[in-house]
């Protein structure tokens, strides 16, 4: 007779290890989220810029790159706001630079909370209030590698699952991290809305380091999670925010600004080495993470899960999407200089709401847009003309993203594309109804949502000149 115990010894071992199977299947996923500061996503070697990022690469080679993904504001607050809220800026109140949140406003901290989530925020903050962003904070400017392993240490021990968000300073100015040898200025190709100085060179070589040192940053917090068996359930997201700090891109409506770099990982859920087209908003994040874990999409949020796209079930997800711009109250920003835009499939519509003022920021006063002005001045046509384009700008424009993604070549003239003119008008005057946007009214209301630029007023300094981090 075979011994009972030797019968039941496998039979035990197969449910223990059906049991956690089942409950590895059923337990909420973990997040780890990576975001840039100042990074025009074309820098990327991932999308064919000059900057080395192997890390990222790598983490591409195992998941998804999105093509498309957008940021409704180019300024590190807001943009930060939207990403955390899955609000729009003026609908959850953080429109300006240095700004907060309307105090009804949810974060996804709250959210996942409520479902049992730890939830650590680790590096860069510039969001307010804290009881919008109940986050436990750690990290003064980037994120802590430590930190992250505790967390992953914590998340084992407890079978509890966490939301870890890495706000990473790099490569937002000053450029002093990573190896600029690496970039020699001679050797470098600038984009085309660069006015070619030897400071522009300069800055972009160490511009260029600085995002590499951000990929080695993403390199040390994913080999951190892949050292740990929560990594198979752990999706990865990483974004390069908006555009750097160079003119056109950071501070502007136009593609440079407001594109985004986007990879994606989660093991089994998201081929690897793939890519989409499909158009995403920062807006969008929170709903999918909340999608993702099985939470109900709250009606208030203006983002949609593009998780559909994550598992490959769509290959589209909006045909749409916005962008705003807030100069009144930044740091050496015009008085105003408000600005609205919608980008389809193709075109880019920009709405300018004072064309009459010049258009002034940090890039204005650096003294690499110096450089272009005194080169300007000399009679330098290219220098004169992208000097001028960037200051001063009329009230529509309109870009074909296709043949010029740099948006230097403005269509809003052209009979042949005056329904694409009217159609995106349309669009952008729809989503400024539903958002309660008034345009130059509630550009005029920014500094009631800038409690720091707010002071400077009342302290009888010129609105839009105080001084501080962007």
């Amino acid at each position: 007779m075979i011994a009972p115990m030797k019968i039941l010894l496998p039979i035990f071992a197969f449910l223990v290890l059906a049991l956690a199977a089942t409950h590895a299947q059923d337990r909420k996923p973990n997040v780890l989220l990576i975001i840039a500061d100042d990074c025009t996503y074309r820098d990327l070697e991932l999308y064919g810029g000059q900057a080395k990022t192997p890390h990222l690469i790598d983490l591409a080679s195992e998941g998804m790159t999105f093509e498309r993904c957008f940021q409704a504001a180019p300024m590190c607050s807001p943009t930060r706001h939207c990403l955390y809220t899955g609000l729009y800026p003026v609908k959850s109140g953080a429109y300006p630079n240095h700004t907060f949140a309307h105090d009804w406003v949810k974060s996804i901290a709250g959210y996942l909370q409520e479902a049992g989530y730890t939830t650590d925020l680790s590096g860069k903050r510039h969001i307010k209030p804290d009881s919008v962003f109940p986050f436990t904070y750690s990290g003064k400017n980037n994120p802590d590698p430590a930190v992250f392993a505790d967390v992953l240490a914590a998340s084992e021990a407890q079978d509890r699952p966490f939301l870890f968000i890495a706000a990473s300073n790099e490569p937002h100015s000053p450029w002093n991290k990573g190896d600029p040898s690496v970039y020699p200025p001679d050797s470098l190709e600038l984009p085309p809305v660069l006015v070619d100085t030897p400071d522009t060179r300069e800055g972009f070589s160490k511009y260029l380091a600085e995002v590499t040192y951000f990929d080695s940053q993403v390199g040390e917090l994913v080999d951190l999670l892949d050292a740990s068996p929560l990594a198979a359930n752990t999706i990865v997201i990483v974004l390069s925010e908006q555009g750097n700090s160079f003119p056109f891109a950071k501070w502007t409506c136009y593609d440079a600004g407001l594109q985004s770099a986007c990879v994606v990982r989660w093991p089994g859920k998201v081929k690897a080495g793939t890519r989409s087209e499909a158009m995403i908003e920062y807006v969008d994040v929170v709903p999918t993470i909340l999608d993702a874990a099985g939470l109900e999409r709250p009606e208030v949020l203006d983002g949609r899960s593009f998780l559909p796209v994550l598992t490959g079930a769509n290959t589209t997800h909006k045909t749409h999407v916005f962008g705003l711009q807030t100069t009144r109250g930044i740091n050496n920003g015009s008085e105003h200089f408000g600005i609205r835009s919608v980008r389809g499939e193709r075109y880019r519509y920009v709405r300018n709401f004072t064309p009459e003022m010049t258009f002034e920021n940090a890039a204005t006063a650096d003294p690499t847009f110096q450089s272009w002005k005194a080169l300007a001045a000399s009679g330098d046509e290219n220098a004169r003309r992208l000097v001028r384009d960037y200051q001063h700008r009329p009230p529509e424009e309109l870009f074909d993203t296709v043949a010029d993604p740099w948006n230097r070549t403005n269509l809003i003239a052209d009979p042949a594309l005056a329904p694409v003119r009217d159609e995106l008008r349309a669009a952008l005057d729809a989503w400024m109804e539903q958002q309660g946007d008034e345009g130059q009214a509630t550009e005029m209301k920014a500094l009631e949502r800038m409690p720091r630029a707010g002071k400077l007023e009342k302290g009888g300094k010129k609105k839009g000149k105080g001084k501080g981090k962007a």
